[in-house]
């Protein structure tokens, strides 16, 4: 392999992709770029006066992009059908670490969960980590469904029930529901039959609210929600600067690097509130932009699904859309205050290393299924061709003898 194409921005090849391919990979590019540039302005205040540097986080995050990038490029130039093969020990190895997480002394707990593993200087978040190689081994469970026995099935259920139940132990209810959500979406569009996703669909909300009952914190963060302002000090204080952050942009903004709430009203302004510094510094017109930028890569990711020949690349191509777009709205809608206040990253902007990786191992994965897509028909074209010549020349040749 060519050591070259490990660098991000070298790929010769990209004029013969296909147009969503590259259509993709420029957005990829675009989203990732404006997410740096918004986490540049939403980090700064807090890294200079934390760390004596505001570069603090955005120097941390960029290191983070490169080492994401190298494995964006490698899986748009590897074939799916190897990734697919090494998914099942993906997965495998993560949820052993999910559990590490949870012995004590072992995980590293902030904020009250326990979601980190400390590996020398570098915080390994395998939540966040196998959330990829979740919709590869889903994928291929789920495509090839009736061609599996009964055994190897529930097997793989009772792996993907585990999944989902350590990291709901961290706690971390806003990750272990995206992950039930795109394991359910990808069943769903492999036709499994209604039975099967209606009881687990019902499973899957009774233990969210035996979760939020058991768990005072999630139930004051529900409560908070429906009414922020009814304690605007304590349980609905985040919810509170987000919408303060969010109305402050008015039309078009305050500007870039102006935003009056990231100066230590809003918490966790560069992780998981980081719309809010961006909805109030680039107003309703740069939101719906940005919007416009999510409904445009979802469309592609679909027309991709739809024109993928291999089940399973069509449902990887669902599971990566749907981990890119999906968690992007649901970390809007918890800024905005349309749904509850969770923890989950905004894919490309929110500062973390994790996160960062998995997002670009999410598009990577949609970017080579619209490759591989594409291709098939190249060679399904060349092979009919090929086919049809020894038989002419033979008509050919019989042609004088006769």
């Amino acid at each position: 392999m060519d050591l070259r194409y490990l660098i991000p921005w070298y790929d010769p090849s990209v004029q013969g992709w296909s147009l969503s391919a590259r259509l993709l990979r420029w957005l990829t590019f675009l989203w990732l770029f404006i997410g740096l540039v918004v986490l540049f302005s939403a980090s700064y205040p807090n890294g200079d006066t934390n760390h004596g540097d505001g570069l603090y986080y955005f120097k941390r995050q960029l290191i983070w992009v490169l080492l994401g990038l190298v494995a964006f490029n490698v899986l748009v130039r590897s074939p799916l059908r190897h990734m697919l093969t090494f998914a099942p020990w993906f997965v495998m190895l993560l949820l052993g670490l999910i559990f590490v997480t949870l012995i004590p002394g072992l995980g590293t707990t902030t904020n009250g969960s326990t979601r980190w593993l400390a590996l020398g200087p570098l915080p390994i978040q395998a939540s966040e980590l196998i959330k990829p190689f979740l919709v590869l081994q889903s994928a291929r469970i789920f495509g090839q469904w009736n061609r599996l026995t009964w055994k190897v099935r529930l097997t793989w259920l009772g792996i993907f029930c585990g999944v989902l139940l350590g990291i709901l132990l961290q706690p971390n209810l806003s990750t272990t529901a995206l992950c039930g959500m795109t394991l359910w979406l990808i069943a769903l569009a492999s036709g499994l039959p209604f039975s099967y996703l209606g009881g687990t669909a019902l499973s899957g909300l009774l233990l969210a609210t035996i979760s939020i009952s058991l768990k005072e914190y999630q139930r004051r963060r529900v409560m908070s929600f429906m009414n922020p302002w009814a304690d605007p000090m304590h349980d609905g204080y985040q919810l509170v600067q987000s919408l303060l952050a969010v109305g402050s942009g008015g039309t078009w903004g305050s500007g870039y690097g102006l935003s009056q709430q990231k100066l230590f009203y809003l918490p966790i302004e560069y992780t998981d509130f980081i719309f809010a510094v961006f909805a109030e510094e680039f107003g309703f017109v740069g939101s719906m932009l940005l919007l416009l930028l999510l409904m445009t890569y979802a469309t592609l990711g679909l027309i991709v699904a739809a024109k993928a020949r291999n089940v399973v690349h069509k449902l990887v191509a669902i599971g990566a859309m749907v981990l890119m777009v999906g968690q992007s709205l649901l970390n809007i809608g918890v800024a905005t205050g349309v749904l509850p206040t969770t923890g989950l990253p905004l894919p490309l902007f929110s500062y973390g290393g994790n996160s960062m990786i998995a997002s670009l191992v999410a598009a990577g994965l949609l970017i080579r299924v619209a490759r591989e897509s594409s291709e098939a028909e190249v060679v399904s074209l060349q092979a009919r061709r090929s086919a049809a010549r020894p038989g002419r020349q033979r008509q050919v040749m019989q042609r004088p003898q006769a």
